[in-house]
């Protein structure tokens, strides 16, 4: 099985170079690794570091040179429409502020359904409408999914920062169970000594 060796990205390449295809949904075009089932009835391997879209109009260039085109697959979307140009622009903002993949064109705002969010639009007086489209959101919700990534990164540092703090603790501790052994030892010497001398004297 070929393997896809890069991703040519969109208009950086001649369409017409193209020997097969790959046309899948938003979900099965958004991976990380698997087994992509071409138009021809081949099946290629794509292993990526972490999860991306793979966006209509890209090419999968293989091990071999070949160059596989990448579509979208019609699905169910709904389509958010505004009474409008600046209504639509505050739309966006909302449907932002829930970090939800979003293909924005001048006239209307396509997402996935989801009943809560289409109750939402329509509160804020928007429309929805059900319709039959490609979907290729704006690159920025991929870009969430990597902020996670880097998220998690910083909670390891900050776990470690914490060890380093409990080592310094311990340190502190065994530091003044030294110096009291120490005082206590002393004090007693002083005492013997001051025993001996009365001895002495008598």
């Amino acid at each position: 099985m070929k393997r896809v060796a890069k991703i040519l990205p969109v208009g950086s390449w001649a369409v017409e170079q193209a020997t097969d295809v790959f046309c899948a949904d938003y979900e099965g075009r958004h991976r990380r690794r698997m087994v992509l089932p071409l138009q021809s009835g081949e099946k290629v391997l794509l292993e990526l570091e972490h999860a991306r879209l793979l966006q209509a109009g890209e090419g999968l260039c293989l091990e071999d040179g070949r160059i596989i085109k990448v579509e979208a697959l019609p699905e169910e979307l709904m389509e958010v429409r505004a009474q409008n140009p600046l209504h639509l622009v505050q739309l966006a903002w909302h449907l932002g502020n829930r970090h939800l993949p979003a293909a924005i064109e001048p006239e209307r705002i396509l997402i996935r359904y989801d009943h809560v969010i289409a109750d939402m639009v329509k509160g804020l007086g928007g429309h929805i409408h059900r319709v039959q489209a490609a979907f290729d959101p704006e690159s920025g919700a991929y870009a969430a999914r990597e902020h996670g990534h880097t998220h998690h990164d910083h909670d390891h540092d900050h776990d470690h920062d914490l060890d380093l703090d409990h080592d310094h603790h311990d340190h502190v501790h065994e530091h003044t169970h030294e110096h009291e052994h120490r005082h206590s030892h002393s004090h007693g010497h002083v005492e013997h000594h001051h025993g001996g001398h009365s001895h002495s004297h008598g």
